[in-house]
């Protein structure tokens, strides 16, 4: 069975540029929500909100994201095993757009105090992310067969694409919201998620061939000798070794980078002077720096890469890079802190917010595409979706200690909080470098920089 689709465009599978508009128009709907969330959780005014305090809304951020990170762990063996990653995708969409519906019915319709349908809606995106995320980044890796050079080029293609949709995200949810009220934001969510689905639903068939219809275990099945599931070879628990070591330094990177939706937009709100003229930049609009920053710089890191050959660093050491980058984000957020001298009645310049992204963003794409490019290189296939869920439940723990960290505002000042997360992620990032060669030696391979010896143990090349 010929599992690749045919046809390339701009040197890469067609395939991989309708799956960057199906997930292009999911993060869309993600992110449209996720820029209103805490806004609209502590709004007191007549907008429509829910009037929760900063603590209560912060910590149910951090549930909310969390889940949505774990569920793709559910969600990948589920398309491993019985429906495959095309179904998978299309099940999960409808259940997104069925929750930012819900979460966009206007309070008349429903109980009082909105709580239940709240609640109904967060549930319906929670169980469908799980089915859609981790299908849709593992099909970009089955574009390509083993060893392909482009792998790394689609996925830092694939993650451009997808921030297209979180760039328009914080724009159009934040100026609907603030014109039309909460509910509006959510509807624009909704809508973005309908597109995601039908444009999966037209161009599927006739683009990506069989990609994802069958589960990848009876595919793995198929191609043993047996026919049947074969235990784990030495090779392919090292490579699962690694991914599994290389999350525990996302959990921290992540940790501090979500400050972005929740502890870093309520600065933003609250302690940022938003003034240009007579015009008051909206607090959500900050949620669209990073996804700026990720197109404008992600040309530039991927040829950075390539000219610098076989001087390219590995997967560790660009993690490594990674946490530098988000400990010198943090030190702008500590210098906004300082302008403040300890009165909370200043409002910081919005340059100090604008640095922070910038910097978060290069560690962002010194991690997350090479990540998930690394997941694909490495996992077996039978267990292809599982891992990719795996990895996205590192940023599942990753969100629900944001939240909790964010929570802490109140107790420890902003300043603690800050100066806490670039410690740490400097501190992470040395001892991922001191490993590194281990790490690359458990790959066999896989990056390119290793090799085995007439025994079978990896070597330096």
């Amino acid at each position: 069975m010929n599992n690749r689709s045919s046809g390339d465009l701009l040197g890469h599978p067609k395939g991989l540029f309708l799956l960057f508009g199906t997930e292009l128009w999911e993060r869309f709907s993600y992110y449209a929500m996720r820029a209103i969330l805490v806004l609209y959780l502590t709004d007191k005014t007549i907008n429509g909100g829910l009037g929760w305090s900063t603590q209560d809304a912060l910590n149910l951020y951090g549930i909310y994201t969390g889940l949505v990170y774990i569920t793709p762990l559910i969600g990948g063996w589920i398309a491993d095993n019985f429906l495959g990653q095309r179904r998978s995708i299309i099940i999960g969409g409808v259940l997104m757009a069925l929750g930012q519906f819900t979460l966009a019915l206007p309070h008349s319709m429903i109980d009082p105090n909105a709580v239940t349908a709240f609640y109904l809606g967060l549930a319906l995106l929670i169980v469908g992310n799980g089915l859609f995320k981790p299908n849709i980044s593992t099909m970009v890796g089955d574009l390509y067969q083993d060893g392909d050079h482009r792998r790394d080029g689609a996925f830092t293609i694939f993650y451009m694409g997808i921030n297209l949709g979180s760039l328009l995200a914080g724009i159009i949810a934040g100026t609907a919201s603030m014109n039309y009220g909460w509910k509006a934001g959510f509807l624009t969510a909704g809508i973005g998620m309908v597109i995601s689905l039908v444009t999966q639903l037209i161009f599927a068939e006739r683009i990506l061939g069989n990609i994802g219809k069958v589960p990848a275990a009876k595919r793995a099945a198929e191609m043993n000798k047996s026919g049947k599931k074969e235990p784990l070879t030495t090779q392919e628990r090292d490579r699962l070794k690694v991914i599994m070591i290389m999350g525990l330094f996302v959990v921290i990177f992540w940790a501090g980078f979500e400050q972005a939706g929740g502890l870093m937009n309520i600065f933003s709100q609250q302690y940022t002077d938003r003034m240009i003229g007579s015009f008051e930049v909206p607090a959500a609009w900050f949620q669209s720096l990073n996804p700026f920053f990720v197109i404008t710089l992600a040309p530039i890191i991927a040829a950075l890469w390539v000219k610098m050959g076989p001087k390219e660093p590995n997967s560790p050491v660009k993690f490594a890079m990674g946490l530098f980058f988000l400990a010198i984000g943090f030190v702008f957020m500590m210098g906004a802190v300082m302008q403040q001298g300890g009165d909370i009645t200043v409002k910081t310049s919005m340059l100090w917010l604008v640095g922070a992204y910038f910097f978060h963003t290069l560690g962002e794409l010194c991690l997350s595409p090479i990540g998930l490019s690394m997941v694909t290189k490495l996992a077996p296939l039978r267990l292809a979706s599982l891992m990719m869920g795996t990895w996205f439940g590192f940023n599942a723990v990753a969100n629900y200690v944001a939240g909790i960290i964010g929570s802490l505002m109140g107790e420890s000042g902003p300043m603690a909080i800050f100066s806490g997360i670039a410690i740490a992620a400097t501190i992470a990032g040395v001892l991922l470098l001191l490993c590194s060669n281990q790490l690359v030696r458990w790959m066999h391979g896989a990056e390119g920089k290793a090799v085995e010896d007439v025994n079978g143990k990896a070597v330096e090349a």
